[in-house]
Parts: structure tokens; C-alpha cells; sequence
């Protein structure tokens, strides 16, 4: 870590020390987590979920480190196209891999975007979807003959996340997830534990979640991000502070970095989609992240 070469007072000397020290503990916490999941699976049974947020990034930093640690083979590494991705975070996701080594899976729900020609905003026909979309369509409750393709609407997201998710697990036979939860980010999270292990239903396969990131708050994050110097993507400079779909995310502050940000005493995720925040118990019951 490069050290701060501008002279500091004592008492600032004395906060970054304690910061630091905050830093090394939570990182040393997540490693165990890490390690106890590594006991219970193979390397081969789990996979690590990444978007390319600071939360995912950070996540996938400290498996990769106790991989290189404990001389362990890094899991699958996958990541969802959802239709309606930022560029920066596309680049940002094949900057990061290739300097990583990592084999990153993309996953996407190509029925949707041939139904719609991969266009936002243009209608689907429920009857023109393959099966198993119509049938994910049917455990949602969604009633309608047709739908305008958005990523973060009831039908969009089901389909382009959680679908693609459970078919992942699906068809690697995957038994366990490395996930970037907080439970600061969200109150759909608050109740959530280091491992929890999702039931098998229809079209729901079962696994187990692992958060070895969940005691982190979002000041934590970017604590360690600048402590251990870990990459993050561009969009974050200049004022988000959370990052989903490129239409229904909006930053914070703009102009403001986020971790300039009043980040202790405003909503992390209020500048995602909000219709969707309030159903994320809901969604999760489904298999959503």
C-alpha cells in the first residue's frame, strides 16, 4: 500500500491507523467465511457472482486471495447481461478479468432480447417466448399477453436475472454461491446470514448463498478499496453509488464522488428503480440476488 507522503496531524495519523486496522479485521472475517465455505465444497461446486460494483469487485478480491493464499482453484466466475448494462461496466469487466485471469461466464436470457431484437422499450409477446420463459412468467403471477422490455420491470428482471441465475446453477450442478450482500445495502438484507441455504422448487434449484462481505458497510468498502488499492469502476467518480441498469440508475451527487458522498446518513440505492426496491423480499422468495 502506498503511503500518504503529505504530512498528517496526530490525530489523523491516529484515525487512519484505526481505519486500516478496521480494514485488515473485516478482510480477515471474510477470509474465514471463505475458508469454511471451501470446507463444506469443492471449488468446483461454488461459483462467485460479479457486476463489476464495488461490492462484487471487493467480493471477488478476497476469494481470489485465499485462493492465491491456500493454493485453491479460483470457482466459476459469472456475471449477467441484463440488456441494459453500462459500457463502463462492460469494460471495466473485461479490463479487470484479463488482468485477473480470470475465465469470466456471461450469462443472458437470448430468448428475451431476440423476442424484443435486443431493443428497450419495444414489446414482447408472452406466446412468442420459448418455454421455459412462459413458465418463469407463470411462477411470477404475471397475468398480461405482452410486456415493453425494460430490465428492471416485474417480467424484465425475472427474466434476465433471476432465470439466467437458477439455469447457471442448473446446468454447471453448482451447490454454492459467493454473493457481495450487505446487510447495510438494503432492509431486505438485514436479516441475511454468511451461508444460507435456498430450498429447491420448481424452477428454483437448491444451493447455498455464501456473503462473505455481509459485516461490511459501505464506508468499509471503500475504506478497503483504497487500503488495498483494488480496482472499481469509473462511474463511481463521478457521483454513483450504486450501479444497476444503465436506464434507472442515476447518481447521487453528480460530480461527487461517492465516497465524498454523505454516505452514512443518505440512501445508498436511491437512485435505482424504486418500485423495485420495495418488492426485494419478493423478488428474493423467487431466486433473486
Amino acid at each position: 500500500m502506498k503511503r500518504n507522503k503529505v504530512k498528517l496531524k496526530q490525530g489523523e495519523k491516529k484515525m487512519n491507523e484505526e481505519v486500516e486496522k478496521k480494514c485488515m479485521e473485516l478482510v480477515e472475517k471474510s477470509k474465514e467465511v471463505v475458508r469454511e465455505a471451501f470446507e463444506k465444497f469443492k471449488p468446483s461446486q461454488i461459483a462467485i457472482t460479479w457486476t463489476g460494483g464495488k461490492d462484487s469487485t471487493t467480493n471477488l478480491w478476497i476469494v481470489r486471495q485465499v485462493c492465491l493464499e491456500d493454493n485453491v482453484d479460483l470457482p466459476k466466475v459469472m456475471t449477467i447481461d441484463e440488456g441494459d448494462a453500462f459500457p463502463e461496466i462492460i469494460d471495466f469487466l473485461i479490463r479487470i478479468s484479463k488482468k485477473w485471469h480470470i475465465d469470466l461466464k456471461w450469462l443472458c436470457n437470448f430468448d428475451v432480447l431476440k423476442c424484443c431484437q435486443s431493443h428497450l422499450g419495444n414489446t414482447i409477446k408472452v406466446k412468442d417466448l420459448n418455454e421455459r420463459n412462459q413458465a418463469e412468467l407463470k411462477r411470477i403471477e404475471f397475468k398480461e399477453d405482452s410486456f415493453v422490455f425494460e430490465a428492471e420491470s416485474q417480467a424484465g428482471n425475472h427474466l434476465m436475472k433471476t432465470v439466467v441465475f437458477n439455469q447457471f446453477i442448473e446446468e454447471n450442478n453448482i451447490k454454492a454461491m459467493f454473493m457481495a450482500l450487505r446487510k447495510d445495502e438494503q432492509a431486505a438484507r438485514k436479516r441475511d446470514e454468511y451461508f444460507a441455504k435456498k430450498e429447491g422448487g420448481p424452477l428454483m434449484p437448491e444451493h447455498t448463498r455464501i456473503s462473505p462481505i455481509l459485516h461490511f458497510t459501505e464506508r468499509d468498502i471503500w475504506n478497503n478499496i483504497k487500503l488495498h488499492n483494488i480496482p472499481y469502476c469509473p462511474l463511481y467518480k463521478i457521483g454513483y453509488r450504486s450501479l444497476g441498469a444503465r436506464t434507472s440508475s442515476n447518481p447521487g451527487i453528480v460530480g461527487l464522488s461517492a465516497w465524498e458522498q454523505d454516505i452514512e446518513n443518505t440512501p445508498e440505492r436511491a437512485g435505482r428503480r424504486q418500485d423495485k426496491e420495495k418488492s426485494m423480499d419478493r423478488l428474493r422468495k423467487l431466486g433473486y440476488m
